[in-house]
Parts: C-alpha cells; structure tokens; sequence
C-alpha cells in the first residue's frame, strides 16, 4: 500500500565554510533541536530518454533514514510536492509506476543516477514542542548508476563521481500550521550568505554535474506535456501584443499566429492536461475524472470543429478514440454528478415523507455503481488502447496533418470554425423547441446539449486568437449548455430513481419517496424547457456574433 505526503521545502547553496544561522526565536521557532546524523543511499530511475525528469518527476529507491522505501515525487505547484511512498522491493512496485505509464508509455523504466547523503538534521519546534520543520545540511555524493563508486574522482570530463553540499528547509507541521516559517529562514539564510540553489533537485544537479544532460521539454513533444510544477509552460504568441502584454480584445490579439499555431498550440495543453491528470484520476483525486474527461472532450472537438487546418481523414480516427476515452471516464463521471444529485434531492425531502430505509437503498445503490465504475476507469488507464492512444497523439504533434487553412491567420480560420459550430447548434435548439413533449424532445434538447459544448469548445479555442468577443460568446454559450446539461441530468436522474424504485418496492421496502422524486424531477426538466427559448434569445443575439469576425 502506498502512502501520500505533501513535501514543501526549498533547497539552498552551501559549501565546507557555510555555518547555519540561529534560527530560534524566527516566526513561531521556540526551540532548534539536533537529530543527528543520517546516512541515506538511493538509486533513481528513469527512462533512457529521461522522460521523467522532463516532467519534474522523480522515482527513487532509497535506504537508510526514517522514510526508507520507493518515494515517487510528483510536482504539485510552486515549491511543492507529492511524495508518494511504497515499501522497499528489489524493482519498482507497480503502484507507483502505474502512476508514470502516461508520461514513459512503453519505454522501461532503468536506473539512471545514485546518490549518497550524509545529512545532519535540526528540528524547529514551537513553544509547545511541536514540530515546524526540518532544515538538513546535505553531504552528497553522486555518479552514474552504471559506474562503480569512485570516491574522489574528478566530476563531469569523466562522467564519475560529484561531490556538493546543500541545505534543505521542509515544513513538517503543515503549511497551514506555520505560514510565513519558510520565508524566514530562507532571510535568516540569506543574512549569512547562504542563496537559494540553482538545481531544481538534487537529480537534476547529480544529472548535469556527472555528465547526464537531463532532458529538456523542447527534445521531445511528451515532455511538452510535462507541465513542471503543474502549470502549462509559458507562451508568448497567442493574446499578447509585440511588449509582451496581454492583448485586451480582438484588435490585435494574436495577429500574426497562424491558424496552426492555434490549434495546435490548443491540442498540445489539452494532451498536456490528460498525461498531468492520468496519475491524479487513478489516485482518486476529487474532480480529477471531470477535468481529465473534459480535456478528452475539448481534443476531440478541436479535431471536429478546426477541419480547415487539420486533416480530417487523419483527426477522424483519433477522435473516435477521444470518443471512448470520454465514455469510459463518463461511468465514473457521470455516477459522481448522479449521485450528489439524488443525496441532495433526498436531503430537501421532509423526514415525514420519507418513508422507508430510503437513505440506506441511496447508499447501497451508489457504493455499487462506484465499486463498478471505478474498477472501469481504472482498467481503460492500464490497457493497451489508452497508451496506443497517447503515442498517436504524441506522433500527431510530433507531425501534424496540417492543410492548407493551418497557415492563414488565426483569427479568420478560428472565426470561421466558431461560426459554422454556431450554425449547428441554432438548427439543434430549433428542432429541440418544435420538438413534441417527452422522449423526443428529450433526444433532441441532448443533442443540442452536445453542439453547444462544441461551439463552447471552439470559442475557448479561439481566445487567444480573437480575444474578449471569444470569451464573451463562449459564457453566453456555456449558459445555453449548462440549461440543457441541467435538462438531461434530470433524464438521467429519472432512470436511475425508476431503478432505485424498484428495488425498493422488490425488497418490501415502498418506493413512495422516490416516486416523489421523480415527479420533482419532471417539474425540474419542465421548467428548464420553458427556460431555453429565453437564454437562447440572449446567446444567439447577432452582436456576439459580429464581434468574432476580424
């Protein structure tokens, strides 16, 4: 079994001569207490190609200290981690590397550099006694896995041993716990002439220092997809003018990309966006199916609404993946959002209307849906379709079915692709609105649903090249989707209450309060019906669209 720690620490330079502060009496600081001397041997693995290291991912195999074991560090924001631990084995424990399979695909995972530590730890406490942090003072000897130690060889001309000395702050009482103690010993540090390292990690220096260049995100489009410290890397051709500022509207926003550019700079972050969530959605990460799904769902509408600029007999069979990756995450996905739905309605139902044990048929109903589709997900994640799919999108990048609109300029060709999704949804509301009461205005309303999440996609797409009248349609749009999203939600919530019903009625129990659901339901649905004709006045208004053309 795996555990799960949050690591928040900041590294810094030292040398032989370097001598730490005192640091009692900083922030919260009562006490500095010695805890001796560790002696800590690890052996880190990548992929050849080290793509791991790319994506500021760590795995390591340590002895020695107090934490001795597999450690897995993933990058949770600026300075923070995820260290996710598994027990000391002779290879890489399976639930630690199913969290990689995303980032190295098929490639093995082999060591690639080790260390040793001889690290010297004082504990910060409060004056109660209880633990702040961490600071380390870190001897560290490091060379290539392949090679025999060598102490004392000379560093990188002869890719052997290097040899450096660091210092390591780490919170152990919680972020929340002593806010602020991190920036004051990083000052008290600096007070004595100790400077933050320049190493991200001690990888990365033992990578540079023995002469393993690591690799860069530039090598390779998978490490474009890397996203270090969770965030998207940093691009400057899309919404900014030539100063570098962020373009305020559509006059001059993203002038001179082309429509390639756009699209694929789109598809590259929502590839980004899946590979990020993969170990985050086998976790169980709250919201993480929904954003992983949602990612799914905006590629392949890119795919389907930007056919001028990416070859559609190449993006087709693509999509039809993207298609049932979204399914599979839709069983969980869908489970979630039914379910908060039912416990809520039963929630607002008077206790003198519940009749029965009807709390506990919700409970057993949703357990068993979940115990289901989670094993699903979890099954889509580790077969060989899920990762055929990832190296076809990687390859896509790597060499793109561009047409001949991929190289005119972005705000015309994103402009025209809005607008054509947008003449597909207005004939979807129409047929949805002369529809007849019941199932087939319920089809109808769903696949209306579906063209406004498109034309919704394709406007978000377009932002950086057509500005604030893309982001305005879009939340006029995102209105029109949420309604019919509400709409097909109660559809689905009276499937599932009919179900729950009956199971009640077989079990002797009554099936009253959720008949009475049900016909809350259908009232719901009504007035969601009603609803559309005004919210689709408002978002089909002719100025939105006026305002996309450049």
């Amino acid at each position: 079994m795996a555990d799960t720690v949050r690591e928040i620490e900041r590294k810094y330079e030292a040398d032989s001569t370097t001598r730490l502060p005192d640091l009692a009496g900083i922030d919260r600081v009562a006490t500095v207490v010695e805890q001796g001397v560790e002696d800590l041997d690890a052996l880190y693995y990548d992929t050849p190609d080290q793509r791991l290291t790319a994506a500021g991912i760590t795995l390591r195999r340590r002895t020695g200290g107090r934490d001795a074991g597999w450690h897995l560090k993933l990058p949770a924001g600026p300075g923070e981690r995820e260290e996710i631990r598994a027990p000391l084995s002779d290879v890489p424990p399976p639930e630690l590397t199913s969290l990689v399979r995303a980032r190295v695909l098929d490639r093995d995972l082999v060591p690639v550099v080790r260390l040793r530590t001889r690290r010297t730890v004082r504990e910060l406490r409060d004056a109660a006694g209880a633990p702040l942090a961490e600071v380390a003072v870190d001897e560290v000897w490091a060379w290539p896995a392949g090679e025999a130690e060598k102490p004392g060889a000379a560093g990188v001309a002869g890719r052997t041993e290097a040899r450096w000395r660091e210092i390591e702050v780490e919170l152990t009482g919680g972020g929340e716990r002593a806010p602020g103690l991190l920036d004051e010993v990083e000052r008290a540090l600096a007070a004595v002439g100790v400077h933050p390292a320049s190493a991200p990690s001690k990888l990365a220096r033992a990578l540079e220092e023995t002469g393993l260049r690591p690799a860069r995100p530039e090598d390779r489009t998978a490490a474009v997809a890397s996203g270090k410290g969770g965030a998207a890397p940093r691009r400057k051709n899309f919404g900014e003018k030539e100063s570098g500022k962020k373009g305020s509207g559509r006059k001059g926003a993203g002038k001179k990309a082309t429509a390639g550019d756009l699209v694929l700079e789109y598809v590259r972050e929502q590839l980004r966006v899946i590979v990020e969530l993969d170990p985050a959605v086998r976790r169980d990460v709250p919201d993480s199916v929904h954003r992983m799904r949602v990612a799914t769902r905006r590629l392949r509408s890119a795919f389907r609404s930007y056919t001028k600029v990416l070859d559609r007999g190449v993006t087709a069979p693509v999509g039809g993946e993207l298609k049932w990756l979204a399914a599979e995450l839709g069983v969980e996905r869908d489970r979630e959002v039914l379910t908060d739905r039912l416990v809520t309605a039963v929630a607002d139902v008077p206790r003198t209307l519940r009749l029965g044990p009807v709390d506990a048929r919700l409970r057993i109903w949703s357990e068993r849906h979940r115990a289901e589709s989670r094993d699903r997900v979890l099954a889509t994640l580790d077969g060989d379709r899920y990762l055929a799919l990832l190296k076809t999108l990687h390859a896509l990048l790597e060499d793109p079915p561009l047409r001949p609109g991929a190289g005119r300029p972005a705000p015309e060709i994103a402009a025209r692709a809005v607008l054509k999704d947008y003449r597909r949804l207005a004939r979807r509301v129409r047929t949805a609105l002369d529809a007849p009461a019941g199932q087939d205005r319920d089809v109808a309303l769903h696949r209306a649903r579906k063209a406004a999440k498109r034309t919704r996609y394709a406007a978000e797409a377009a932002r950086p090249a057509l500005g604030r009248p893309a982001k305005k349609f879009a939340k006029r749009v995102k209105r029109v989707q949420q309604l019919l999203g509400d709409h097909q939600d109660s559809v689905v919530a009276r499937g599932a209450l009919r179900e729950l019903a009956t199971q009640a009625q077989q079990a002797g129990e009554g099936g009253f309060t959720f008949g009475l659901l049900y016909g809350r339901e259908e009232a719901r649905a009504a007035d969601r019906e009603r609803e559309l004709p005004r919210v689709w006045r408002k978002a089909s208004r002719r100025k939105y669209r006026a305002a996309l053309r450049p």
